[in-house]
């Protein structure tokens, strides 16, 4: 995997309050992989999930309309400095249906509105399919979702390699809307690793794991079967992290190689690798529960 910017890190950063944490948090095999104590309804994830971590990827939103009441009941379990990021819902970039997309996106924002009334949404991410490539169709949809989304903290990522353009890059910073950085296989056609940074608010890192066989294999368990080695999260610490946090206030990662638990043991062992280099500090929130805080250069 190779991150490349053209930009040379501010000498003077400023400082960057860094969040990571996973992909989703309710999945039944983790209680077998020793993530969650044994037994732990679905319902009790989350408040256990906050003992670790300051941030989730909301991954459900993705399969199904957010509505209020069920974000105000997660917002209910977590402490009041704990962020959520939102997938937009797939029928706004995978099943999208023309004559009502816009519909969506105004259900899309009653549903997601009391984490913004919070304070607690630190972005949507707007997550597009492999398939989904930069021809003029595209190209005018993309453009006429973010119009209908303004308003919104906004992350936009690509899986496919044409969007990897310097005009992309240019309107998404133009937007203030911020492009994901995604580590996955090196795979002929996948959008690159890039550390550029569109907008200085936020940059948005996506760990899908590197496991080449399985990630076209039609499978998930197969396609995100992935455990990173210390010594490749010390890299992306050292080295992508490191050059995004000089450029944007705040920067959140997160891990979606979700089977059998690695993505929460490698979100950990990165938050220590991330304090090795100076990005984050470990901090106590009470007498039982260590958690982290970020800040960098300061």
């Amino acid at each position: 995997m190779s991150f490349q910017s053209e930009k040379k890190p501010d000498p003077s950063p400023p400082a960057c309050r860094l969040r990571a944490g996973t992909s989703g948090y309710s999945y039944a095999e983790w209680t077998d992989a020793g993530v969650y104590p044994a037994a732990t309804p679905p319902g009790r994830m989350l408040p256990f999930y906050a003992r670790f971590f300051s941030i989730v990827e909301l991954n459900y939103t993705w399969y199904q309309m957010p509505k209020p009441q069920a974000l105000e009941r997660l917002a209910s379990q977590v402490p009041p400095d704990f962020r959520f990021t939102a997938k937009l819902t797939r029928s706004l970039t995978h099943e999208v249906e023309p004559a009502q997309w816009r519909g969506e996106v105004s259900r899309y924002r009653d549903g997601i509105s009391v984490l913004m009334q919070s304070g607690q949404l630190m972005a949507v991410l707007a997550q597009f399919p492999p398939g989904f490539d930069r021809v003029l169709k595209n190209r005018n949809f993309l453009a006429e979702l973010l119009d209908e989304l303004d308003g919104i903290p906004l992350a936009v990522e690509f899986r496919h390699r044409s969007w990897a353009h310097d005009r992309v890059f240019d309107e998404l910073a133009r937007r203030k809307i911020t492009l994901v950085t995604v580590d996955t296989p090196p795979l002929p056609g996948l959008f690159p690793g890039l550390d550029i940074v569109t907008n200085p608010e936020l940059f948005y890192i996506r760990l899908h794991g590197r496991n080449a066989r399985g990630w076209r294999s039609g499978n998930m368990q197969n396609q995100f079967d992935y455990h990173y080695t210390d010594d490749q999260l010390f890299e992306l610490a050292d080295g992508p992290v490191t050059t995004m946090a000089r450029q944007a206030k705040r920067g959140v990662m997160f891990f979606n190689n979700h089977v059998r638990g690695q993505a929460a043991e490698n979100a950990q062992t990165f938050v220590g690798k991330l304090v090795e280099c100076g990005l984050m500090k470990k901090t106590t929130r009470n007498q039982t529960t260590e958690t982290w805080t970020a800040t960098l250069f300061t």
